[in-house]
């Protein structure tokens, strides 16, 4: 059950909140399937179907949280078929095109028609919490996704202190110091991926894909792009040969990757699925506790929200 991105936001260290007070609290908040006329339903469900009835999954004092989304598939090319075809009908009928009113009212009717039948399709989302430092952790490819996640939490919780997490450097000048002087800061290393774009209206882009950056020629490429101007918006990174990931402008970490050394000491001795998914929970939550300072000091340390 590896994270595959990671949106990361502060909470008070320690978060005083008891694992049986939030999986009360959540319960106002559980996934229920979208009813015949509703569009689209979200709640949270047991992480593991082993789980059973809660809702807060912990192991060694670190917990999961998972957020179902289901939408009603109702393309409105379908609909707007439907409409045009009886709005036609109802002119051959009476003589003249039905109006606009009379074409929204049409609208109206056939949606509610057709969404008891349209097909649902579900999604999930992860939420790492570590309430002992003070961390959580969507994993979502996006801020605005993270946001549905955290509207849903604050919407049971009776409060959540939470804010992003900020640094005293800016990502951006973090990676053009890496790519300018080819020297990564501690514990990481520059990977063969990264993005440099312009600030102005053009938003020119100059993509390096699988390119080793630290060559002569491909660094002095990048230097001349920097003092012309692009700054990098990604670069791939791995820390301490355990997580590759690439790190954004906003500050955001994704294609997280878990690297090889680490999966063969989980599966080592794992006899069952409940085994490894309370391995691979155990072991990622564990490097995250690790890699989340260490990403900080090299973006020079953590900023106080205040």
């Amino acid at each position: 059950m590896w994270f595959k991105n990671l949106q990361l936001y502060r909470l008070p260290a320690p978060w005083n909140i008891s694992r049986e007070t939030l999986n009360a609290q959540l319960e106002g908040g559980r996934f229920h399937p979208c009813a015949s006329q509703e569009p689209l339903s979200r709640g949270w469900v047991a992480p593991r179907a082993e789980d059973g009835e809660a809702l807060v999954h912990s192991v060694g004092g670190q917990w999961l949280l998972t957020l179902a989304v289901e939408q009603r598939l109702l393309p409105s090319s379908v609909v707007n078929q439907e409409v045009s075809e009886r709005a036609e009908k109802l002119a051959l009928e009476q003589g003249y095109p039905p109006g606009r009113k009379a074409r929204r009212d049409m609208k109206e009717r056939v949606t509610e028609e057709f969404l008891p039948r349209a097909f649902t399709r579900r999604r999930t989302t992860a939420v790492w919490i570590d309430p002992r430092n003070g961390w959580l952790g969507v994993d979502a490819p996006s801020l605005i996704k993270a946001e549905e996640a955290l509207e849903h939490l604050r919407q049971c919780l009776d409060d959540l202190p939470l804010t992003l997490v900020q640094t005293q450097q800016s990502p951006v000048s973090v990676m053009a110091d890496c790519l300018v002087s080819g020297d990564a800061p501690a514990g990481f290393t520059v990977d063969r991926d990264c993005e440099l774009k312009s600030v102005d209206e053009e938003k020119a882009a100059v993509r390096y894909v699988h390119h080793p950056l630290e060559g002569d020629h491909i660094g002095e490429e990048i230097r001349a792009h920097i003092s012309n101007g692009k700054f990098p918006t990604r670069l791939a990174l791995t820390w301490d040969n355990r997580i590759s990931f690439v790190l954004t402008e906003k500050g955001e970490i994704k294609r997280l990757a878990f690297l090889d050394v680490l999966k063969e000491n989980v599966e080592q001795g794992v006899e069952n699925a409940e085994e490894l998914f309370e391995a691979e929970f155990a072991l990622m939550s564990g490097e995250f506790v690790r890699f989340i300072p260490a990403l900080l000091e090299a973006l020079g340390g953590e900023r106080s929200a205040e």
